[in-house]
């Protein structure tokens, strides 16, 4: 069973760029969205076997994104395994 989350990144550039860098190397992500003030401006979505190749020019779209638009935020839809045992009440 799998459990599906957003994770809002905001900050410079930089900062952007190395949050997701970070958070893709963990390899639990299918979707980057790029948001400004609310609205969607680009959407990348990734597949867990290409995430390397890939990485590279959806980091550098990513940055020219964030570095030409105000108030822009960048959204991660990650996913996580879930077993049995750690949804059970203790």
């Amino acid at each position: 069973m799998e459990r599906t989350f957003w994770q809002k990144i905001e900050g410079t550039s930089e900062q952007v760029l190395a949050q997701l860098k970070r958070i893709v190397e963990e390899g639990n992500i299918r979707r980057v969205v790029v948001k400004q003030r609310g609205r969607t401006v680009a959407e990348f979505p990734l597949t867990a076997g290409v995430i390397g190749t890939v990485l590279a020019p959806v980091a550098a779209a990513i940055g020219a994104l964030t570095a030409l638009l105000t108030e822009c935020s960048i959204e991660v839809e990650k996913v996580e395994k879930v077993t049995p045992e750690s949804t059970a009440v203790k």
